[in-house]
């Protein structure tokens, strides 16, 4: 097939006329985007000023509907959903009813967004909250963390929560099921001696429920560890008849890791070993096995020697 020849002035019209319809293109889409419309943004509600003498629970999703009336820039982003937005309602009048009209506070909340942007109507328009009895609990702080630590070191002591309750304002059903409440995860690295942050509560997903104070402080005791070994005297319980028992060994060596801060403090009154005539009465076993029954919760078992031990029982 032949090609078309085309003269050098032939080019340059063609050219020519390409430009002229691009730029006539792109200045229609230039004016069309700069033109008013009515498109639909889907909007997250951040709610506030909360009823002080009411507990709620919306009975609708926290996301709605806006008739949003701006530029065709506008509604090219919004379609392609680049940083959505969320409005702020105010909820001041359930301290009288028990729903929320958005055509009362179209004012406040277009002036919520851009300038060039109207809200005409939102759906859906009223929002209907149910009502319960609002109770206050005060419940324990529950530490989440993650922690790590140098070689030798470890916790030392009780972690320390200041506060260690929250006080939370709600729904009594809601706070019914409300044991503890956690925080953030607390993450240390490499610890080698005693932390003290501040860590946030976690968030709270129930918009109805507040929590007093938002954050506590967290004191983690660390110390270096060291081993010690002592020995300790076997005690028997579960002895019901009264036999008269002969153990062999009387007495067992107890290896544990200790703060060195400690180290000294730490003596056999501090722990008990024993052994369960059950497990020969009931389960028939030929050696009893030796338990530590107390313990220092700041120290770690590391071994005892030996773990069984044999018996005689005289009738």
């Amino acid at each position: 097939m032949p090609f078309i020849k085309l003269t050098k002035i032939e080019r340059k019209r063609i050219l020519a006329l390409l430009t002229c319809l691009l730029m006539a293109i792109g200045a229609w889409l230039f004016l069309s985007l700069n033109n008013k419309y009515v498109y639909t943004a889907k909007t997250v509600l951040v709610y506030k000023n909360f009823p002080q003498k009411r507990a709620f629970h919306a009975l609708q999703s926290d996301t709605v509907d806006l008739q949003v009336e701006g530029t065709g820039w506008q509604l090219l982003f919004a379609k392609l959903r680049i940083k959505p937005q969320s409005i702020s309602i105010s909820l001041d009048k359930l301290n009288s009813r028990n729903y929320i009209l958005f055509s009362e506070q179209l004012y406040g909340v277009n002036r919520q967004l851009e300038t060039s942007q109207k809200i005409i109507s939102v759906k859906p328009d009223t929002l209907y909250f149910d009502f319960s009895q609002r109770a206050v609990k005060r419940v324990p702080v529950r530490l989440v963390s993650d922690f790590t630590f140098a070689n030798q070191y470890n916790i030392s002591n009780d972690i320390v929560l200041s506060p260690n309750y929250v006080t939370l304002l709600g729904p009594q059903e809601e706070l019914k099921k409300i044991k503890d409440w956690p925080t953030d995860t607390l993450v240390l690295r490499k610890l080698q001696g005693t932390a003290v942050a501040r860590i946030a509560m976690t968030r709270n997903s129930m918009k109805n429920v507040s929590i007093f104070p938002p954050s506590a402080e967290v004191k983690v005791p660390v110390d270096e560890f060291t081993e010690k070994t002592l020995d300790l005297p076997l005690n028997i319980i579960s002895n019901r008849e009264y036999y008269n028992i002969k153990l062999y060994p009387k007495k067992v060596k107890v290896t544990f890791l200790v703060p060195l801060s400690k180290y000294q403090l730490i003596s056999d009154s501090f722990m008990d070993a024993v052994v369960d005539m059950d497990e020969w009465k009931l389960k028939k076993h030929s050696q009893l096995k030796v338990k530590i029954n107390r313990f220092p919760d700041y120290c770690k078992l590391v071994k005892i020697v030996p773990d069984k031990i044999d018996f005689i029982i005289e009738k």
